[in-house]
């Protein structure tokens, strides 16, 4: 089977004791996590606008859980893309220290941290959108299961970006620090080209493995994503 297909999902009983806890471990985790970043962050604006995907979607994903449980990998994914999220939201990321470490190191132009906070748009979303297509559509299988699934990457990847435009004309200067361009004329394109190799890495190196996470859902749980497409 190649890497990007979906095998077809067939629950198993056979569950490892605890498997449940790990969701309520990553959203104490994160909502820890949050707290902190949400001290004396450089700007408390830009802190908002990076962290509102987090304050937004961690209170859906606790109240979804019971209805719509989603695979452990995704729910380790996404708590790291939310780590990424609040750092970048704490020190603004043109500035995340360890970006200037790496800057620094390899002798680059600029702070790369932004860089990868867009490959992390398109390596954590990919995983999220292909679960939801497996579960809830007839793609299950399909050929066309990881092109969708990349497009749909660079569909909220442009949506982002209009964002980042929008803040700019309201905003003006004060926007500078949410948009994280450091000078750069091609920082729109090149958000969008991270996020393009994100979600196809993604696809890549973790499609079986996912396959295999989504074995691990009980029959119940399943059965409730079939009740809810």
């Amino acid at each position: 089977m190649s890497p990007l297909s979906a095998a077809t999902v067939t629950p198993s009983t056979d569950l490892a004791p605890g498997r449940r806890r790990l969701p309520a471990a990553l959203a104490v985790l994160v909502t820890v996590a949050l707290a902190v970043s949400a001290w004396h962050p450089k700007d408390p604006t830009t802190w908002f606008l990076e962290t509102v995907w987090v304050v937004l979607g961690l209170p859906l994903l606790i109240l979804l859980h019971k209805r719509f449980p989603l695979s452990n990998l995704l729910y380790c994914l996404l708590a790291v893309h939310a780590l990424v999220l609040m750092t970048g939201g704490h020190y603004t990321y043109a500035e995340v220290p360890a970006g200037d470490w790496v800057r620094d190191w390899l002798g680059l132009s600029r702070n790369p941290y932004d860089r990868l906070g867009h490959l992390v748009q398109g390596f954590v979303p990919a995983i999220l959108v292909r679960e939801l297509l497996v579960r809830t559509s007839p793609l299950r299988g399909s050929r066309w299961l990881a092109p969708l699934t990349v497009c749909a990457c660079l569909a909220f990847s442009a949506v982002f970006e209009m964002l980042e435009w929008l803040s700019a004309v309201i905003g003006g200067d004060a926007a500078d620090a949410f948009l994280g361009t450091q000078g750069d004329v091609w920082d729109t394109q090149w958000d969008m080209f991270c996020c393009l190799i994100g979600a196809t890495l993604s696809l890549l190196l973790l499609s079986r493995l996912h396959n295999h996470a989504l074995t691990r859902l009980t029959p119940t749980d399943v059965t409730r994503a079939s009740g809810s497409s």
